[in-house]
């Protein structure tokens, strides 16, 4: 029945993503999830506006999830939209794109909420962690920390950094020269060091985006991308690291020939993973990473 069903869209700086749920007895099954790579926050850092073909892109995304979504009759429907929609000057015409081909407003949540609805979308599809949890989600503008415990998250910290953000102020080479990773972790070791989050005391360290579950395609040498083998894979520390070394040595052309990776993220996986590797060294338990995210926190609330 159409009441049982929710939907959710993350629109972020790199990608939008969709998320169908139907609702069976106190479940929710998973109908259909899908993702377009779209960059919208392309250049926003630098000019403060949407590029026209960013937003083009972006809302033609958004006409293949409305579509779908009158399809199967979904009536209850959230689209949240996060940094890249917090940041430009021209936001007005994507607001009007998205009414126009989803029937609801694109809401403009805080670094905070869009962090807790993370959290409760991670742990949602992981067996029991041991306690406390730090959930964390590298997007393409921001990254979000959230430590939780058992009753829920504690506190939320967005910081004003992503892949996409990191790349564009730093790593202006192809490949990036040391000085500019050096430049970039220490600015990502600043925002960290004044972050307020006692990374020594966390025990779980869980990791969801499109730049963990990359990277955990990468780590394992996946011949192509499969949410099963990477829903709850560990990466170590040591791993991360090298890993992240060696992408970043690499020119995006040979990224993108690298197994799993998509076009649209082979340019950003790299600063993606710097970021990861710079919360490693702080945090002692390997990373965990989870396929549930931010759309799964979404329907959540969606379905009481």
């Amino acid at each position: 029945m159409a009441e049982q069903l929710y939907a959710a869209v993350d629109c972020g700086t790199n990608s939008v993503r969709l998320l169908v749920c139907r609702r069976s007895g106190g479940r929710l099954i998973e109908l259909d999830r899908r993702l377009h790579l779209t960059r919208l926050g392309q250049g926003v850092d630098a000019t403060g506006r949407f590029h026209p073909d960013a937003l083009a892109r972006t809302l033609a995304a958004m006409a293949d999830f409305g579509a779908e979504l009158d399809e199967r009759g979904v009536r209850h429907r959230r689209v949240v939209a996060t940094s890249a929609a917090r940041d430009a000057a021209n936001s007005a015409e994507f607001f009007a794109g998205v009414r126009a081909r989803l029937g609801v407003e694109a809401e403009v949540i805080p670094g905070e909420e869009e962090a807790r609805l993370s959290y409760a979308g991670a742990l949602s599809a992981l067996p029991e962690v041991a306690q406390p949890v730090l959930v964390m989600d590298i997007g393409g503008g921001s990254t979000e920390l959230v430590p939780g415990s058992e009753v829920g998250a504690t506190r939320a910290v967005s910081l004003d950094i992503g892949s996409v953000r990191l790349r564009e102020r730093f790593l202006h080479s192809d490949p990036p020269a040391p000085a500019e990773i050096g430049a970039a972790r220490d600015h990502v070791d600043v925002l960290l060091d004044s972050c307020g989050i006692d990374f020594a005391s966390v025990a779980s360290w869980v990791g969801v985006g499109g730049t963990v579950t990359s990277l955990s395609a990468l780590a394992q040498g996946l011949p192509s991308y499969d949410r099963a083998l990477v829903h709850g894979s560990v990466l170590a520390r040591a791993d991360l690291a090298a890993l992240t070394g060696r992408l970043l040595e690499l020119p995006v052309a040979q990224v993108a020939k690298l197994p799993t990776m998509v076009p649209g993220r082979a340019d950003v996986i790299g600063a993606g993973g710097l970021i990861c590797a710079t919360v490693a060294r702080r945090v002692s338990a390997g990373l965990v990473v989870s396929e549930a995210d931010i759309l799964d926190g979404i329907v959540l609330g969606l379905a009481g």
